[in-house]
């Protein structure tokens, strides 16, 4: 099947971002891609909490889950919304963090809350408190499609190598990796740390991202490394973006999964544990 990453460059206005996205969305399906998928936070990147409140939805009435449920049911195609910032009812006021695998009839066929929040101290000049915004959920997710079973994850997650191995012994065939990498980890770790979970797991990793500079009329300027990628189960890159916005391709064999894992069977055996 043919498969298409969007590389977005989203900014702080939702309603911009949705334009360009279904415009993108579009692209990938004149260039015959029967499953696409979206960067993490494709509706919004905002350093400005109080922006985010007043421009965010609640998921019954956001207009971007709408529109792309629509997108997916009008072109018969498979659409992972890599995440949405969303409106929640948490006392806190804290946002979700939300990603939406679309079926072909527009339903959503699974959602899945990031589990681990970007708190990182990375220099004196450059610190992310995600946490502070958003709630961390706390449960993987496994999606069983038509065509292979599906392990979601954002961003984040790719530094935890135990969620994908318990998603690829369930028998994910394809993992989700939608981010919004930092431009500092991302040129050190983005390419070795996907790399590395399609390595151990056997799988097809999928992972689009947000790019460039990105226009954000309230608070700080964000920048993000961009370098979508899809990575066979061997750990090949089969398809890679720079850092401008665009669609990356890869016509992929999900048969390809088996047939790894035959060779090194490591998702087989059971850690022994070294006692005192």
């Amino acid at each position: 099947m043919r498969v298409a990453a969007l590389q977005l460059s989203s900014t702080d206005d939702p309603t911009e971002n949705l334009v360009e996205t279904l415009s993108m969305i579009d692209q990938a399906v004149q260039g015959d891609a029967t499953f696409i998928a979206t960067p993490e936070v494709t509706n919004i990147i905002s350093g400005s909490r109080t922006h985010q409140r007043a421009v965010l939805h609640t998921q019954a009435d956001d207009p971007t889950l709408a529109a792309i449920q629509s997108a997916a049911r009008e072109h018969n195609v498979w659409i992972l919304i890599g995440s949405l910032a969303l409106l929640t009812d948490d006392p806190d006021g804290r946002f979700a963090n939300r990603s939406f695998l679309i079926g072909p009839d527009g339903q959503i066929a699974g959602q899945y809350d990031k589990i681990h929040m970007f708190d990182v101290v990375l220099s004196e000049s450059e610190t992310y408190r995600e946490s502070d915004g958003y709630r961390p959920g706390s449960q993987a997710v496994l999606v069983n499609t038509t065509f292979g079973k599906i392990g979601m994850s954002v961003c984040y997650d790719v530094r935890f190598p135990h969620l994908y191995r318990r998603l690829a012994q369930a028998g994910a065939h394809i993992l989700t990796i939608p981010a919004a990498f930092a431009q500092t980890t991302g040129q050190a770790h983005w390419e070795i740390l996907l790399r590395a979970r399609a390595i151990e797991t056997g799988c097809f990793v999928i992972a689009p991202a947000q790019c460039g500079t990105h226009l954000t009329r309230h608070g700080p300027e964000r920048k993000t490394h961009g370098h979508s990628m899809i990575i066979g189960p061997w750990g090949d890159i089969i398809a890679q973006a720079n850092r401008e916005k665009g669609i990356v391709f890869a016509d992929i064999d999900l048969d390809d999964v088996d047939k790894t894992r035959a060779r090194v069977p490591s998702l087989s055996k059971t850690q022994d544990i070294i006692g005192p």
